[in-house]
């Protein structure tokens, strides 16, 4: 394979060749979004976007109302995809029900656990375990399948942040945020 000028240029300054990252995109189903990898200076699984399009998603609660693109507009939104098997997934979800009484109505969270509809009554007991103030819902086939708007979230935790237009700003997956790192991501939204 040929390189390009460009990818030559990156690598004899010691860094990278962006063709890994469009790549990953790619295949992640966020490509043409504006994300970027991450720089030196973002903890390890951090992915940053700029401005795009909003994203459009609506999952069905376990016992709100369901969590969509339209309820969540105008206010920051803050979503993680767990499961109910991982000690992660319920770490951040710990993280999560510590800031959510902090923030009020400033910030919207949700929790989409990726578990089939036949295990309903398990998601809400699992609400119900960890006192989960916010709403929690099931993942539809198309998020649970990898293709959904926010690509593949299978390696969790993965929490994503939106802005108040709704656009995917801030990504992490496969490790649990902490509330402090979480701040610093939604300074200025």
């Amino acid at each position: 394979m040929k390189t390009s000028s460009w990818a030559k240029r990156a690598t004899s300054r010691g860094r990278p060749a962006a063709l890994p990252l469009a790549l990953a995109l790619a295949s992640t189903g966020l490509a043409g979004c504006g994300l970027r990898a991450a720089s030196r200076t973002d903890p390890p699984g951090v992915t940053m976007a700029s401005p795009h399009p909003a994203v459009d998603f609506d999952f069905d609660a376990v016992d709100d109302p369901p969590v969509t693109a339209e309820a969540t507009r105008g206010v920051p939104t803050v979503i993680s995809f767990i499961t109910t098997s991982s000690l992660s997934s319920q770490a951040q979800a710990d993280f999560l029900i510590a800031m959510a009484k902090h923030d009020g109505d400033r910030v919207h969270y949700a929790v989409v656990v990726l578990d089939p509809e036949e295990n309903r009554d398990l998601v809400a007991l699992y609400k119900k375990a960890l006192s989960i103030p916010f709403p929690v819902a099931l993942a539809d086939s198309q998020t649970l399948a990898g293709a959904s708007v926010f690509g593949d979230v299978s390696t969790v935790p993965v929490t994503v942040l939106l802005d108040r237009a709704g656009r995917v700003v801030w990504r992490i997956e496969g490790r649990v945020v902490k509330s402090d790192e979480m701040r610093a991501a939604m300074h200025g939204l």
